[in-house]
């Protein structure tokens, strides 16, 4: 690890000014910077500890919605009583996640900004475009059964980590960031994220400086059913190969009155599943349906050889949760 200062900040305005400065990043519970500093990928020059910034509480509204504070530990985020009620797969999608330990040090903020896992990012002998732009993406021809499908470009064909960040896509998730000049933004989720085109070392909207402070979440419509699946290759410790998150509310005859859903696991962000939603919502759809609506979905992938199995998997998983949720026929 090379050496870098360290500052606590005292206020949100100084965290930003001071994470402004060049080659200094922004530090919560540092479960995955630190990690990555480690390894030499990141080589911050100053960190700026912003674990004291007040931004650690859930508050719920009286309109139903709920603003989640960016420093509010994942542990302390599943143990809500009432993001447990009224958001379970926020909750399931956290101890999906990560061990005990590391969800009790881990972030809201920290959650949707962790980098990814493909090898070769992590790996500084190994060329990596996300890391070392124009030095190439070995993973296309190498090893890449783990990374993502669709929204890649030959560039980049890493995929997003976050357990989390799929569960706040399908509930409509906004994130609130104050700019180092004071401005205050809100950016749905699905813009928060960007794909990698020709610059996948760019993953989010964030400028230097800017500090997240909140993601809010609208009320869940009434009667809501909400549900985080994740295939994983270990039953602990291990990312998803691939994830679905839904939420639904159903007639009850199992016709589909809404739907909102996302992938994780296939795309370099969290992947809202826009093709699904109108293909079913008013339906009642049966296994049949489901899994052609999740295919679908993956209508524009671009599937590597060893990967492509990630289609059909996230479609069967699409419609078990469907199905397990009472919408539609039974499997």
């Amino acid at each position: 690890m090379r050496p870098f200062s360290y500052a606590r900040a005292t206020d949100v305005a100084t965290a930003s000014l001071a994470a402004q400065r060049p080659g200094a990043m922004l530090l919560g519970g540092g479960t995955n910077l630190v990690d990555l500093m480690k390894l030499d990928v990141l080589r911050p020059s100053a960190l700026v500890d912003v674990t004291e910034l007040g931004l650690d509480r859930i508050e719920h509204g009286a309109d139903g919605g709920v603003r989640i504070g960016a420093g509010v530990r994942n542990s302390d985020l599943a143990g809500d009583v009432e993001i447990r009620r009224r958001f379970p797969l926020i909750a399931e999608a956290v101890l999906a996640g990560a061990s005990g330990q590391v969800r009790s040090m881990a972030t809201t903020a920290g959650n949707l900004v962790q980098r990814t896992r493909c090898r070769y990012f992590q790996d500084t002998t190994k060329p990596c475009n996300k890391r070392e732009p124009g030095s190439g993406c070995p993973a296309i021809v190498g090893a890449h059964r783990d990374l993502a499908v669709i929204g890649t470009s030959d560039s980049c064909v890493a995929s997003h980590p976050s357990d989390l960040a799929v569960a706040l896509s399908a509930l409509d998730a906004a994130v609130h960031v104050r700019r180092a000049d004071g401005a205050e933004q809100r950016y749905p989720l699905d813009d928060f994220y960007r794909l990698p085109g020709t610059t996948p070392q760019r993953e989010t909207v964030l400028e230097p400086g800017d500090l997240i402070t909140a993601v809010s979440l609208p009320a869940p419509p009434e009667g809501a059913r909400m549900r985080y699946r994740k295939v994983r290759d270990r039953a602990s410790f291990a990312f998803a190969v691939v994830s679905v998150a839904v939420s639904l509310t159903s007639r009850a005859d199992g016709s589909l009155i809404g739907l909102s859903a996302a992938f994780g696991g296939v795309a370099p962000k969290p992947w809202r599943a826009r093709a699904v939603e109108p293909a079913l919502r008013g339906r009642r759809p049966d296994a049949e349906l489901l899994r052609a609506a999740g295919r679908a979905e993956f209508a524009d992938a671009r599937p590597l050889p060893r990967n492509e199995f990630k289609i059909d998997l996230a479609a069967d998983v699409l419609a078990a949760v469907v199905a397990d949720l009472g919408g539609g026929a039974a499997r």
